[in-house]
Protein backbone atom coordinates (compact mmCIF):
# COMPACT_ATOMS: atom_id res chain seq x y z
CA UNK A 1 0.00 0.00 0.00
CA UNK A 2 1.20 3.23 -0.75
CA UNK A 3 2.15 6.06 1.71
CA UNK A 4 0.74 9.76 0.87
CA UNK A 5 2.33 12.63 2.72
CA UNK A 6 1.44 16.41 2.00
CA UNK A 7 3.96 18.54 0.63
CA UNK A 8 3.82 21.91 2.06
CA UNK A 9 3.68 24.52 -0.25
CA UNK A 10 7.06 27.47 -0.27
CA UNK A 11 5.90 30.27 -2.14
CA UNK A 12 8.12 32.18 -4.77
CA UNK A 13 7.18 35.56 -6.00
CA UNK A 14 7.52 36.49 -9.99
CA UNK A 15 9.69 33.55 -10.69
CA UNK A 16 12.36 34.15 -13.80
CA UNK A 17 16.17 34.80 -14.46
CA UNK A 18 17.84 33.58 -11.58
CA UNK A 19 14.93 33.05 -9.93
CA UNK A 20 13.04 30.59 -11.28
CA UNK A 21 15.59 27.82 -10.52
CA UNK A 22 13.84 27.97 -6.90
CA UNK A 23 10.58 25.70 -8.57
CA UNK A 24 13.41 22.73 -9.12
CA UNK A 25 15.16 22.77 -6.04
CA UNK A 26 11.86 23.50 -4.06
CA UNK A 27 10.38 20.55 -6.06
CA UNK A 28 14.41 18.39 -4.89
CA UNK A 29 14.01 19.32 -1.43
CA UNK A 30 10.72 17.47 -1.03
CA UNK A 31 8.23 20.71 -0.94
CA UNK A 32 5.56 21.72 -3.54
CA UNK A 33 6.31 25.55 -5.36
CA UNK A 34 4.00 27.91 -5.70
CA UNK A 35 4.53 31.01 -8.33
CA UNK A 36 2.46 34.21 -7.31
CA UNK A 37 2.19 36.21 -10.17
CA UNK A 38 2.00 40.33 -9.53
CA UNK A 39 -0.18 42.43 -11.42
CA UNK A 40 1.25 44.82 -14.20
CA UNK A 41 -0.12 47.87 -13.49
CA UNK A 42 2.27 49.61 -16.03
CA UNK A 43 0.11 50.34 -19.28
CA UNK A 44 3.09 51.36 -21.02
CA UNK A 45 4.89 49.43 -24.10
CA UNK A 46 7.91 48.27 -21.58
CA UNK A 47 5.15 47.30 -19.01
CA UNK A 48 3.39 45.24 -21.94
CA UNK A 49 6.74 44.12 -23.45
CA UNK A 50 7.70 42.79 -19.32
CA UNK A 51 4.53 40.36 -18.77
CA UNK A 52 5.37 38.90 -21.98
CA UNK A 53 8.56 38.01 -20.80
CA UNK A 54 7.55 36.80 -17.71
CA UNK A 55 5.06 34.36 -19.26
CA UNK A 56 7.78 32.98 -21.42
CA UNK A 57 9.85 32.72 -18.52
CA UNK A 58 7.56 30.71 -16.84
CA UNK A 59 7.27 28.45 -19.95
CA UNK A 60 10.94 27.79 -19.83
CA UNK A 61 10.88 25.81 -16.14
CA UNK A 62 11.40 22.09 -16.40
CA UNK A 63 8.70 21.30 -13.16
CA UNK A 64 5.27 21.26 -13.00
CA UNK A 65 4.09 24.33 -10.67
CA UNK A 66 1.05 26.05 -9.69
CA UNK A 67 0.49 29.62 -10.06
CA UNK A 68 -1.77 32.24 -7.98
CA UNK A 69 -2.39 36.08 -8.96
CA UNK A 70 -1.62 39.06 -7.06
CA UNK A 71 -5.04 40.51 -6.36
CA UNK A 72 -6.74 43.95 -6.38
CA UNK A 73 -5.68 44.69 -2.55
CA UNK A 74 -3.20 43.58 0.24
CA UNK A 75 -5.87 42.54 2.18
CA UNK A 76 -7.34 40.23 -0.59
CA UNK A 77 -3.55 38.80 -1.87
CA UNK A 78 -3.17 38.09 1.92
CA UNK A 79 -6.31 35.97 2.02
CA UNK A 80 -5.52 34.42 -1.13
CA UNK A 81 -1.98 33.46 0.19
CA UNK A 82 -3.41 31.63 3.40
CA UNK A 83 -5.04 29.72 1.42
CA UNK A 84 -1.93 27.20 0.87
CA UNK A 85 -0.54 27.74 4.57
CA UNK A 86 3.16 28.42 2.76
CA UNK A 87 5.95 27.50 4.75
CA UNK A 88 8.39 30.30 3.28
CA UNK A 89 7.34 33.29 0.36
CA UNK A 90 10.48 34.25 -1.11
CA UNK A 91 11.47 37.09 -3.82
CA UNK A 92 12.62 35.59 -7.09
CA UNK A 93 13.46 38.91 -8.54
CA UNK A 94 13.63 42.55 -7.22
CA UNK A 95 9.64 43.25 -8.32
CA UNK A 96 8.74 40.59 -5.22
CA UNK A 97 10.62 41.31 -2.53
CA UNK A 98 8.03 44.18 -1.25
CA UNK A 99 5.06 41.84 -1.32
CA UNK A 100 7.34 38.74 -0.33
CA UNK A 101 8.38 40.74 2.97
CA UNK A 102 4.91 42.10 3.67
CA UNK A 103 3.07 38.83 3.70
CA UNK A 104 5.96 36.76 5.33
CA UNK A 105 5.65 39.56 7.98
CA UNK A 106 1.87 39.09 8.01
CA UNK A 107 1.67 35.03 8.60
CA UNK A 108 4.56 35.13 10.88
CA UNK A 109 7.36 33.44 8.19
CA UNK A 110 11.08 33.75 8.50
CA UNK A 111 11.82 37.19 6.53
CA UNK A 112 12.75 40.62 6.93
CA UNK A 113 11.07 43.53 8.96
CA UNK A 114 8.70 45.61 7.14
CA UNK A 115 10.57 48.58 8.67
CA UNK A 116 13.57 47.64 6.48
CA UNK A 117 11.72 47.70 3.12
CA UNK A 118 12.33 51.33 1.89
CA UNK A 119 15.47 50.77 3.04
CA UNK A 120 16.13 47.30 0.43
CA UNK A 121 14.29 49.06 -2.03
CA UNK A 122 14.98 52.21 -2.57
CA UNK A 123 18.36 53.46 -3.57
CA UNK A 124 18.00 56.65 -1.85
CA UNK A 125 17.35 55.78 1.60
CA UNK A 126 19.58 52.50 1.51
CA UNK A 127 22.60 55.07 1.24
CA UNK A 128 20.54 56.91 4.05
CA UNK A 129 20.86 53.91 6.29
CA UNK A 130 24.60 53.26 5.86
CA UNK A 131 24.81 57.23 6.75
CA UNK A 132 22.65 56.94 9.69
CA UNK A 133 25.25 53.80 10.73
CA UNK A 134 28.16 55.59 10.02
CA UNK A 135 29.35 53.58 7.03
CA UNK A 136 30.26 55.03 3.52
CA UNK A 137 27.92 56.27 1.40
CA UNK A 138 27.45 57.95 -1.68
CA UNK A 139 25.94 61.45 -1.88
CA UNK A 140 22.75 62.12 -2.94
CA UNK A 141 19.35 63.74 -3.82
CA UNK A 142 16.06 62.69 -5.16
CA UNK A 143 14.54 65.03 -7.43
CA UNK A 144 11.48 66.00 -9.34
CA UNK A 145 12.35 68.52 -11.68
CA UNK A 146 15.74 69.84 -13.70
CA UNK A 147 15.32 72.89 -11.58
CA UNK A 148 15.82 70.56 -7.99
CA UNK A 149 18.23 68.76 -9.96
CA UNK A 150 20.36 71.77 -11.32
CA UNK A 151 20.33 73.27 -7.53
CA UNK A 152 21.30 70.22 -6.00
CA UNK A 153 24.27 70.09 -8.67
CA UNK A 154 25.46 73.42 -8.11
CA UNK A 155 25.23 73.83 -4.16
CA UNK A 156 27.65 70.74 -3.75
CA UNK A 157 29.65 72.05 -6.51
CA UNK A 158 29.73 68.64 -8.37
CA UNK A 159 31.38 67.59 -11.77
CA UNK A 160 30.32 63.91 -12.62
CA UNK A 161 26.82 62.58 -11.56
CA UNK A 162 24.98 59.37 -11.98
CA UNK A 163 21.09 59.14 -12.78
CA UNK A 164 18.88 56.54 -11.92
CA UNK A 165 15.28 55.45 -10.96
CA UNK A 166 15.00 54.62 -7.16
CA UNK A 167 12.84 51.76 -7.94
CA UNK A 168 14.03 49.49 -11.17
CA UNK A 169 16.34 46.54 -12.15
CA UNK A 170 19.57 46.37 -13.86
CA UNK A 171 21.14 49.16 -15.51
CA UNK A 172 17.62 50.30 -16.98
CA UNK A 173 17.08 54.36 -17.21
CA UNK A 174 20.84 54.44 -15.71
CA UNK A 175 22.74 57.51 -17.20
CA UNK A 176 26.20 58.51 -16.20
CA UNK A 177 26.95 62.69 -16.91
CA UNK A 178 30.03 64.00 -17.17
CA UNK A 179 29.11 67.92 -16.60
CA UNK A 180 26.30 69.88 -16.20
CA UNK A 181 24.90 70.33 -19.92
CA UNK A 182 24.88 66.19 -20.01
CA UNK A 183 23.10 66.30 -16.52
CA UNK A 184 20.54 68.44 -17.94
CA UNK A 185 20.02 66.39 -21.11
CA UNK A 186 19.55 63.14 -19.19
CA UNK A 187 16.86 64.40 -16.66
CA UNK A 188 14.88 65.84 -19.61
CA UNK A 189 14.65 62.62 -21.15
CA UNK A 190 14.47 60.16 -18.18
CA UNK A 191 11.49 62.36 -17.30
CA UNK A 192 9.77 61.14 -20.12
CA UNK A 193 10.92 57.19 -19.87
CA UNK A 194 10.11 54.39 -17.65
CA UNK A 195 12.02 52.12 -15.31
CA UNK A 196 12.51 48.20 -16.03
CA UNK A 197 9.26 47.11 -15.00
CA UNK A 198 7.30 50.15 -17.33
CA UNK A 199 6.63 52.16 -14.70
CA UNK A 200 6.42 55.94 -15.53
CA UNK A 201 9.30 57.96 -13.59
CA UNK A 202 8.30 60.99 -11.86
CA UNK A 203 11.54 60.93 -9.62
CA UNK A 204 14.91 60.52 -9.98
CA UNK A 205 18.11 60.32 -7.93
CA UNK A 206 21.26 62.36 -8.73
CA UNK A 207 24.18 61.05 -7.12
CA UNK A 208 28.00 62.41 -7.23
CA UNK A 209 30.11 59.38 -9.69
CA UNK A 210 32.31 56.75 -7.49
CA UNK A 211 35.44 55.95 -10.40
CA UNK A 212 36.42 52.91 -9.52
CA UNK A 213 36.94 48.90 -10.28
CA UNK A 214 33.22 47.56 -9.99
CA UNK A 215 32.01 44.52 -7.94
CA UNK A 216 29.45 42.15 -6.87
CA UNK A 217 29.30 40.46 -3.24
CA UNK A 218 26.69 37.80 -3.21
CA UNK A 219 25.44 36.80 0.40
CA UNK A 220 23.07 35.18 2.39
CA UNK A 221 21.49 35.71 5.55
CA UNK A 222 20.27 32.93 8.54
CA UNK A 223 18.84 35.28 11.88
CA UNK A 224 20.95 37.91 10.45
CA UNK A 225 24.21 36.09 9.93
CA UNK A 226 25.70 36.71 6.37
CA UNK A 227 27.68 34.05 4.63
CA UNK A 228 29.06 34.82 1.56
CA UNK A 229 28.28 32.76 -1.74
CA UNK A 230 30.26 34.63 -4.82
CA UNK A 231 31.92 37.34 -5.48
CA UNK A 232 32.16 38.94 -9.06
CA UNK A 233 34.15 41.65 -10.87
CA UNK A 234 32.00 43.95 -13.43
CA UNK A 235 34.09 45.26 -16.41
CA UNK A 236 31.63 47.94 -17.51
CA UNK A 237 31.27 49.88 -20.55
CA UNK A 238 29.68 53.83 -21.21
CA UNK A 239 27.86 54.03 -24.41
CA UNK A 240 27.45 57.16 -26.77
CA UNK A 241 24.17 57.98 -24.57
CA UNK A 242 25.63 58.51 -21.22
CA UNK A 243 23.79 54.21 -20.10
CA UNK A 244 26.20 52.15 -18.77
CA UNK A 245 26.43 48.46 -19.94
CA UNK A 246 28.12 45.27 -18.26
CA UNK A 247 30.76 44.05 -21.24
CA UNK A 248 31.50 41.18 -18.41
CA UNK A 249 31.74 40.00 -15.20
CA UNK A 250 33.89 37.45 -13.65
CA UNK A 251 34.09 35.55 -10.50
CA UNK A 252 36.93 36.66 -8.05
CA UNK A 253 38.34 33.43 -7.42
CA UNK A 254 41.47 34.76 -4.99
CA UNK A 255 40.90 38.05 -3.40
CA UNK A 256 43.17 41.15 -4.60
CA UNK A 257 44.40 44.21 -2.95
CA UNK A 258 41.22 46.01 -1.25
CA UNK A 259 38.69 43.16 -1.79
CA UNK A 260 38.96 41.81 1.73
CA UNK A 261 37.90 45.17 3.19
CA UNK A 262 34.68 45.54 0.82
CA UNK A 263 33.48 41.94 1.79
CA UNK A 264 33.58 43.61 5.82
CA UNK A 265 32.28 46.16 4.38
CA UNK A 266 29.62 44.12 2.88
CA UNK A 267 28.90 42.16 6.11
CA UNK A 268 28.00 45.73 7.59
CA UNK A 269 25.63 46.87 4.88
CA UNK A 270 23.97 43.94 5.80
CA UNK A 271 23.47 44.53 9.29
CA UNK A 272 22.78 48.04 8.37
CA UNK A 273 20.43 47.58 6.03
CA UNK A 274 18.10 45.01 8.50
CA UNK A 275 18.42 41.62 6.80
CA UNK A 276 17.83 38.53 8.64
CA UNK A 277 17.40 36.14 6.19
CA UNK A 278 17.35 35.72 2.51
CA UNK A 279 20.28 36.76 0.18
CA UNK A 280 21.69 40.31 -0.66
CA UNK A 281 22.96 40.70 -4.33
CA UNK A 282 25.04 43.67 -3.10
CA UNK A 283 26.96 45.86 -6.22
CA UNK A 284 30.15 48.08 -4.72
CA UNK A 285 32.71 49.83 -6.02
CA UNK A 286 36.25 50.28 -4.31
CA UNK A 287 38.07 53.56 -5.46
CA UNK A 288 41.29 55.21 -3.77
CA UNK A 289 39.04 55.63 0.04
CA UNK A 290 37.82 51.78 -0.19
CA UNK A 291 34.94 50.12 -0.63
CA UNK A 292 31.43 51.72 -0.97
CA UNK A 293 27.56 50.62 -1.94
CA UNK A 294 26.36 51.05 -5.35
CA UNK A 295 23.30 49.40 -4.32
CA UNK A 296 21.51 46.27 -2.58
CA UNK A 297 19.02 43.76 -4.05
CA UNK A 298 17.59 41.71 -1.70
CA UNK A 299 16.69 38.71 -4.06
CA UNK A 300 19.00 36.28 -5.84
CA UNK A 301 21.53 37.53 -8.60
CA UNK A 302 19.96 38.03 -12.05
CA UNK A 303 21.66 37.23 -15.72
CA UNK A 304 19.73 34.19 -15.88
CA UNK A 305 22.64 32.12 -14.92
CA UNK A 306 22.26 28.15 -15.31
CA UNK A 307 21.93 25.82 -12.43
CA UNK A 308 25.36 23.91 -13.66
CA UNK A 309 27.24 27.11 -15.06
CA UNK A 310 27.07 28.03 -11.19
CA UNK A 311 27.69 24.70 -9.79
CA UNK A 312 30.69 24.39 -11.63
CA UNK A 313 32.00 27.45 -10.21
CA UNK A 314 31.06 26.70 -6.73
CA UNK A 315 29.53 23.42 -6.14
CA UNK A 316 26.33 25.64 -5.50
CA UNK A 317 23.70 28.05 -6.67
CA UNK A 318 22.14 31.01 -6.05
CA UNK A 319 18.49 29.33 -5.06
CA UNK A 320 19.93 26.34 -3.49
CA UNK A 321 21.84 28.58 -0.58
CA UNK A 322 19.14 30.63 -0.19
CA UNK A 323 16.91 27.63 0.66
CA UNK A 324 19.82 26.04 3.33
CA UNK A 325 19.49 29.81 4.79
CA UNK A 326 15.82 29.26 5.49
CA UNK A 327 15.43 25.16 5.85
CA UNK A 328 18.99 23.66 6.87
CA UNK A 329 20.69 25.81 9.53
CA UNK A 330 23.26 23.35 10.31
CA UNK A 331 24.12 23.45 6.42
CA UNK A 332 24.37 27.15 6.75
CA UNK A 333 26.54 27.04 9.55
CA UNK A 334 28.68 24.31 8.74
CA UNK A 335 28.95 26.24 5.26
CA UNK A 336 29.79 29.46 7.45
CA UNK A 337 33.24 27.77 8.96
CA UNK A 338 34.31 26.53 5.16
CA UNK A 339 37.02 28.72 3.89
CA UNK A 340 36.10 30.99 0.40
CA UNK A 341 37.10 28.47 -2.52
CA UNK A 342 35.53 28.38 -6.19
CA UNK A 343 36.61 25.29 -7.95
CA UNK A 344 36.55 26.94 -11.59
CA UNK A 345 36.43 30.15 -12.71
CA UNK A 346 33.38 31.77 -14.75
CA UNK A 347 33.14 34.71 -16.67
CA UNK A 348 29.49 35.97 -18.61
CA UNK A 349 30.34 37.93 -21.45
CA UNK A 350 27.04 40.29 -23.32
CA UNK A 351 26.78 41.23 -26.40
CA UNK A 352 26.36 44.88 -27.18
CA UNK A 353 23.66 45.88 -30.31
CA UNK A 354 24.91 48.82 -32.00
CA UNK A 355 22.25 49.62 -33.73
CA UNK A 356 18.74 48.60 -34.51
CA UNK A 357 18.71 45.87 -36.71
CA UNK A 358 16.59 42.48 -37.92
CA UNK A 359 18.98 39.44 -36.92
CA UNK A 360 18.45 36.99 -39.86
CA UNK A 361 20.94 34.95 -38.60
CA UNK A 362 23.22 34.15 -35.54
CA UNK A 363 26.30 33.03 -37.18
CA UNK A 364 28.35 32.76 -33.74
CA UNK A 365 26.08 29.46 -32.53
CA UNK A 366 28.26 27.67 -35.37
CA UNK A 367 31.67 28.86 -33.31
CA UNK A 368 31.07 29.04 -29.50
CA UNK A 369 31.42 25.15 -29.30
CA UNK A 370 34.86 25.69 -30.26
CA UNK A 371 35.85 27.66 -27.02
CA UNK A 372 37.37 25.57 -24.45
CA UNK A 373 35.94 27.53 -21.56
CA UNK A 374 32.77 27.80 -23.13
CA UNK A 375 29.57 26.67 -21.15
CA UNK A 376 26.05 27.82 -22.65
CA UNK A 377 24.59 31.17 -24.12
CA UNK A 378 20.97 32.83 -23.90
CA UNK A 379 21.62 33.79 -27.66
CA UNK A 380 18.85 32.87 -29.80
CA UNK A 381 18.91 31.11 -32.97
CA UNK A 382 16.96 33.21 -35.27
CA UNK A 383 16.71 30.33 -38.69
CA UNK A 384 13.17 30.02 -38.17
CA UNK A 385 12.05 33.36 -37.51
CA UNK A 386 13.96 36.94 -38.58
CA UNK A 387 13.95 38.76 -34.86
CA UNK A 388 14.13 42.81 -34.67
CA UNK A 389 16.87 44.05 -32.04
CA UNK A 390 16.58 47.28 -30.62
CA UNK A 391 19.69 49.10 -30.26
CA UNK A 392 21.27 48.37 -26.37
CA UNK A 393 20.74 51.40 -24.22
CA UNK A 394 20.85 48.72 -20.77
CA UNK A 395 21.57 45.86 -19.56
CA UNK A 396 18.33 44.19 -20.36
CA UNK A 397 18.44 45.17 -23.77
CA UNK A 398 21.60 43.44 -24.62
CA UNK A 399 21.42 40.36 -27.51
CA UNK A 400 22.38 37.85 -25.62
CA UNK A 401 25.28 35.96 -23.32
CA UNK A 402 27.97 33.76 -23.30
CA UNK A 403 29.10 31.93 -20.16
CA UNK A 404 32.43 30.89 -19.97
CA UNK A 405 33.70 28.44 -17.25
CA UNK A 406 37.10 26.73 -16.89
CA UNK A 407 39.41 25.47 -14.32
CA UNK A 408 41.93 27.61 -15.80
CA UNK A 409 41.76 31.11 -15.78
CA UNK A 410 43.90 31.32 -18.67
CA UNK A 411 41.41 29.79 -21.18
CA UNK A 412 38.31 31.70 -19.88
CA UNK A 413 40.52 35.15 -20.57
CA UNK A 414 41.23 33.94 -24.39
CA UNK A 415 38.07 32.78 -24.95
CA UNK A 416 36.73 36.18 -23.42
CA UNK A 417 38.80 38.09 -25.48
CA UNK A 418 38.34 36.72 -28.56
CA UNK A 419 34.60 37.22 -28.06
CA UNK A 420 35.44 41.01 -27.56
CA UNK A 421 37.48 40.99 -30.82
CA UNK A 422 34.67 39.46 -32.86
CA UNK A 423 32.09 42.26 -31.15
CA UNK A 424 34.26 45.22 -31.93
CA UNK A 425 35.65 43.94 -35.15
CA UNK A 426 33.33 41.03 -36.86
CA UNK A 427 29.64 41.60 -35.04
CA UNK A 428 27.86 40.52 -38.35
CA UNK A 429 29.26 37.03 -36.75
CA UNK A 430 27.00 37.85 -33.58
CA UNK A 431 23.99 39.11 -35.50
CA UNK A 432 23.94 39.27 -39.41
CA UNK A 433 21.29 40.89 -41.02
CA UNK A 434 22.76 39.27 -44.41
CA UNK A 435 22.58 42.46 -46.46
CA UNK A 436 25.29 41.73 -49.30
CA UNK A 437 26.42 43.84 -52.12
CA UNK A 438 28.58 41.40 -53.88
CA UNK A 439 28.82 41.13 -57.73
CA UNK A 440 29.56 37.98 -59.10
CA UNK A 441 32.10 37.73 -61.75
CA UNK A 442 33.01 35.55 -65.17
CA UNK A 443 34.36 32.23 -64.64
CA UNK A 444 37.43 33.21 -66.62
CA UNK A 445 37.99 36.26 -64.39
CA UNK A 446 37.91 33.80 -61.31
CA UNK A 447 40.53 31.75 -62.40
CA UNK A 448 43.10 34.76 -63.78
CA UNK A 449 43.14 35.82 -60.00
CA UNK A 450 43.73 32.50 -58.19
CA UNK A 451 46.02 31.05 -60.76
CA UNK A 452 49.21 32.98 -58.69
CA UNK A 453 48.22 30.36 -55.80
CA UNK A 454 47.81 27.63 -58.05
CA UNK A 455 50.92 27.88 -59.03
CA UNK A 456 52.35 27.35 -55.91
CA UNK A 457 50.75 24.21 -54.74
CA UNK A 458 53.85 21.98 -56.63
CA UNK A 459 56.16 23.27 -53.32
CA UNK A 460 53.70 21.00 -50.97
CA UNK A 461 53.00 16.95 -51.04
CA UNK A 462 49.27 16.91 -50.54
CA UNK A 463 47.25 19.88 -52.34
CA UNK A 464 43.79 20.82 -52.27
CA UNK A 465 41.80 22.86 -54.45
CA UNK A 466 38.27 23.58 -53.76
CA UNK A 467 36.36 25.87 -56.16
CA UNK A 468 34.06 26.87 -58.19
CA UNK A 469 35.72 27.09 -61.39
CA UNK A 470 38.30 23.92 -62.43
CA UNK A 471 41.87 24.43 -63.93
CA UNK A 472 42.90 22.34 -66.56
CA UNK A 473 46.08 19.89 -66.38
CA UNK A 474 46.13 20.11 -62.99
CA UNK A 475 47.35 17.07 -60.85
CA UNK A 476 46.00 19.18 -57.75
CA UNK A 477 42.95 17.57 -56.40
CA UNK A 478 39.75 19.47 -57.38
CA UNK A 479 36.74 19.50 -55.77
CA UNK A 480 33.71 22.04 -55.67
CA UNK A 481 31.46 22.39 -52.09
CA UNK A 482 29.42 19.83 -52.68
CA UNK A 483 31.96 17.02 -52.10
CA UNK A 484 33.60 18.91 -48.57
CA UNK A 485 31.92 16.27 -46.42
CA UNK A 486 33.19 13.70 -48.64
CA UNK A 487 37.12 14.11 -47.81
CA UNK A 488 38.96 12.03 -46.59
CA UNK A 489 42.01 12.68 -44.32
CA UNK A 490 43.89 16.11 -43.82
CA UNK A 491 45.73 18.43 -46.55
CA UNK A 492 49.43 20.17 -46.62
CA UNK A 493 48.08 23.18 -49.26
CA UNK A 494 44.72 23.72 -49.27
CA UNK A 495 43.62 26.80 -51.75
CA UNK A 496 39.95 27.99 -51.18
CA UNK A 497 38.11 29.31 -53.95
CA UNK A 498 34.37 29.11 -53.65
CA UNK A 499 32.16 32.18 -55.23
CA UNK A 500 28.94 31.23 -56.72
CA UNK A 501 28.50 28.91 -54.44
CA UNK A 502 28.29 30.61 -51.37
CA UNK A 503 25.70 33.56 -53.15
CA UNK A 504 22.63 32.09 -52.43
CA UNK A 505 23.50 30.80 -48.47
CA UNK A 506 22.70 32.07 -45.45
CA UNK A 507 25.72 33.54 -43.20
CA UNK A 508 25.29 30.52 -40.55
CA UNK A 509 25.69 27.95 -43.55
CA UNK A 510 28.74 29.91 -44.83
CA UNK A 511 30.35 30.11 -41.33
CA UNK A 512 29.88 25.85 -40.92
CA UNK A 513 31.46 25.75 -44.24
CA UNK A 514 34.74 27.14 -43.71
CA UNK A 515 34.91 25.84 -40.36
CA UNK A 516 35.01 22.57 -42.58
CA UNK A 517 37.79 22.92 -44.60
CA UNK A 518 39.90 24.91 -42.11
CA UNK A 519 39.51 21.35 -40.11
CA UNK A 520 40.93 19.54 -43.17
CA UNK A 521 44.51 21.50 -42.97
CA UNK A 522 47.12 19.30 -41.50
CA UNK A 523 49.06 20.36 -38.32
CA UNK A 524 52.04 22.60 -40.62
CA UNK A 525 50.05 23.20 -43.30
CA UNK A 526 48.84 26.13 -44.91
CA UNK A 527 45.71 27.73 -46.26
CA UNK A 528 45.48 30.33 -49.09
CA UNK A 529 41.48 31.97 -48.92
CA UNK A 530 41.18 34.86 -51.66
CA UNK A 531 38.79 37.97 -51.85
CA UNK A 532 36.36 36.22 -53.95
CA UNK A 533 35.72 33.59 -51.13
CA UNK A 534 36.31 35.58 -48.10
CA UNK A 535 34.13 38.90 -48.98
CA UNK A 536 31.10 36.06 -48.86
CA UNK A 537 31.47 35.74 -44.79
CA UNK A 538 30.15 38.16 -42.32
CA UNK A 539 32.53 40.53 -41.83
CA UNK A 540 34.59 39.80 -44.27
CA UNK A 541 38.11 39.33 -44.06
CA UNK A 542 38.05 39.69 -40.44
CA UNK A 543 35.03 37.54 -39.94
CA UNK A 544 37.21 34.60 -41.76
CA UNK A 545 40.23 35.60 -39.32
CA UNK A 546 37.93 35.47 -36.74
CA UNK A 547 37.30 31.52 -37.21
CA UNK A 548 40.86 31.32 -38.05
CA UNK A 549 42.24 32.57 -34.75
CA UNK A 550 39.21 30.68 -33.00
CA UNK A 551 40.29 26.99 -33.70
CA UNK A 552 44.06 28.58 -32.65
CA UNK A 553 45.69 28.84 -35.93
CA UNK A 554 48.33 31.42 -37.30
CA UNK A 555 46.93 34.26 -39.49
CA UNK A 556 50.38 34.20 -41.23
CA UNK A 557 52.60 37.28 -42.62
CA UNK A 558 51.50 38.34 -46.12
CA UNK A 559 54.03 38.05 -49.04
CA UNK A 560 54.86 41.55 -50.55
CA UNK A 561 53.75 40.14 -53.89
CA UNK A 562 50.48 38.44 -53.14
CA UNK A 563 47.73 40.78 -52.15
CA UNK A 564 43.69 40.14 -51.14
CA UNK A 565 44.85 36.95 -49.66
CA UNK A 566 44.18 35.51 -46.35
CA UNK A 567 47.21 32.90 -45.74
CA UNK A 568 46.85 30.78 -42.23
CA UNK A 569 48.43 27.49 -41.03
CA UNK A 570 47.59 24.83 -38.42
CA UNK A 571 49.96 25.07 -35.67
CA UNK A 572 49.10 21.75 -33.98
Amino acid sequence: METCYIMRNIIVIECYSTGKHFIGDIINRGYNPIVLHLKNNADTERGREFEDYLLKQYKTIPYEFDIIYEQDTFEETLEEVKKYDPLLILPANERGVILATKLSYELNLLGNDIENLEAMTLKNEMQNRLAENGLRSIKGKVVYSIEEALEFYDSESLKEVVIKPLYSAGSTSVRICLNREEMVENVEQLFNEVNFYGEKLSELLIQERIVGSEYIVNTVSHNGIPRVTTVWKYTKIKTSDGATIADSCETVNELNLGEAEMVEYAYKVAKAIGIQYGPVHGEYMIDEKGPVLIEVNCRPMGANMPIEFLDKISGQHETDTILDAYLKPNTFYESLKKRYRLYSYGTLKSFVVPKDMIARSVPILEMINELKAFHSTSLMNVDLEDIYYKKTVDDNSVAGTVFLVHKDKVEVDNNLNFLRSIESNAFSLILSDEGSNIKLKDDETYLKEIDPIIKRANDYNTCLFITDQFVNDSNILQINLNHINDLKGTFDFIILNLNKSLFDKSETEKVNIFLKILLKLKTGGIIFISKNSYQFLPSGRKGVEALIKLLDYNIELPPYDIFDNIIASKKH
